[in-house]
């Protein structure tokens, strides 16, 4: 089992702490305020979770999910996650989350923000397609037909393989859709974005799983 550490305890990163302890995993958890603000997610989860500061939570993940707003990701702690698996679950999104000037103007693309703050860590882009409400639904065990399969992109191949094998033990078939630069395949407002919506395009739960073959059409369909 791994430890997984969360800088960002918030929909999705509450939802992807929720299906690490159900699948038998540690989780460290921690958000912009004070430890003590999980109180209740940690009683939730359980013996399995505790709370930290974003330092600790960075310490003592052997992967580690960063969920936090594009504009907050130089407050990431770039040291404690040296050399360490880091799943990037960020969407750029100015007009709710805040303008990050470097990407407005073109000096550096949305899906290598977290990399370029952390040139010494191996981040992997995943959780960025599916609506928390649908993350939570959607899991199934291996070889279930009705599995749904998640877009993966990075640059060190054995950090995707690694954070696949992560995201299998939560439910989910993985598709490496190969660099970092390749997650503008499934960036805000590309049709593999949108995926796991319900066939009249809401966000209703529980969602509509996504076979690899039907997700692969949606990859190829991105411009």
């Amino acid at each position: 089992m791994t430890t997984m550490g969360f800088i960002g305890s918030g929909k999705i990163g509450g939802t992807l702490a929720r299906l690490a302890v159900a699948a038998g995993h540690d989780v460290v958890l921690s958000n912009s305020r004070d430890p003590h603000t999980l109180h209740d997610l940690v009683a939730e989860l359980g013996p399995r979770a505790r709370a930290a500061t974003a330092e600790q939570a960075a310490a003592g993940g052997d992967i580690v999910v960063v969920s936090v707003p594009a504009r907050a990701c130089r407050q990431v702690p770039a040291g404690p996650l040296r050399g360490k698996v880091v799943i990037d679950t960020l969407n750029y999104d100015p007009a709710r989350q805040g303008v990050v000037p470097e990407i407005e103007a073109a000096d550096l693309p949305p899906y290598e923000l977290l990399q370029a703050h952390l040139p010494e860590s191996y981040v992997v882009k995943a959780f960025t397609t599916v609506f928390f409400k649908h993350l939570a639904t959607l899991g199934r065990p291996a070889g279930a037909p009705d599995r749904s399969c998640l877009p993966i992109a990075g640059d060190d191949p054995e950090a995707k393989r690694t954070a696949a094998a992560l995201i299998d033990s939560l439910g989910y078939d993985t598709y490496d859709v190969g660099p970092l630069a390749e997650s503008r395949r499934f960036a805000p407002g590309t049709p593999a974005q949108l995926a796991h919506l319900d066939p009249e395009g809401t966000f209703a739960a529980p969602g509509r799983p996504v076979a690899a073959a039907r997700l692969a059409e949606l990859l190829g369909e991105a411009r």
